[in-house]
């Protein structure tokens, strides 16, 4: 005759006195008897609210049967807490990150813009002065430093950051030679 016995192991304390176990703790020697027995012992096991709520329904206790050539247990185990994924916390990071990197470039766009803008309404001018240039140029320094600042914390790769100050540059070299201000020497042919 085989005999069924329940332990629950590696339960804290307060798990194990709100745990009550209550149905037969023996059965016959057919194995169609035990079936139904230890179906009617798992139907049998009761736990109380805080219990089963807290553990059962977060899945840190789990049971499994494990059979020995003459006894039946049930085991019951508690797990530990998981520890928070590290991939969650990669994401929460990245979120803040993508937050910070869009308002600077944001600011980079923006400034570039006003510079843009006001080369292109000098450039328009039919009799611009070549004064007009220095509130222009405070701009262009104002957008070299943002750009700067950018790439320094890794907002920006150093290429971009450096293409980025080469096209205001570029476009005001371009309004200049428009307007006579400046001349560029003519290359040297190396040969």
């Amino acid at each position: 005759m085989a005999t069924l016995s329940l332990a629950c192991l590696a339960l804290p304390l307060k798990m194990k006195n709100s745990l009550s176990i209550s149905g037969p703790s023996s059965s016959s020697s057919s194995s169609s008897s035990n079936q139904s027995s230890l179906t009617g012992t798992f139907r049998s096991l009761s736990f109380s609210t805080n219990l089963s709520h807290n553990v059962f329904s977060k899945g840190y206790l789990s049971m499994s049967m494990t059979q020995m050539p003459t006894r039946l247990f049930v085991v019951c185990e508690a797990a530990p807490m998981k520890k928070p994924d590290s991939a969650a916390k990669r994401a929460r990071q990245a979120e803040k990150r993508r937050i910070y990197n869009k308002s600077r470039k944001s600011e980079i766009k923006t400034r570039m813009k006003k510079v843009l803008e006001a080369l292109d309404v000098l450039k328009k001018k039919p009799e611009a002065q070549a004064e007009e240039v220095l509130p222009i140029e405070n701009l262009i320094a104002e957008a070299y430093s943002v750009i700067d600042k950018a790439v320094k914390v890794g907002t920006l790769h150093r290429n971009t950051g450096a293409r980025r100050k080469s096209r205001l540059a570029r476009r005001k070299k371009a309004v200049e030679i428009h307007h006579g201000w400046y001349t560029p020497s003519p290359a040297i042919n190396a040969s």
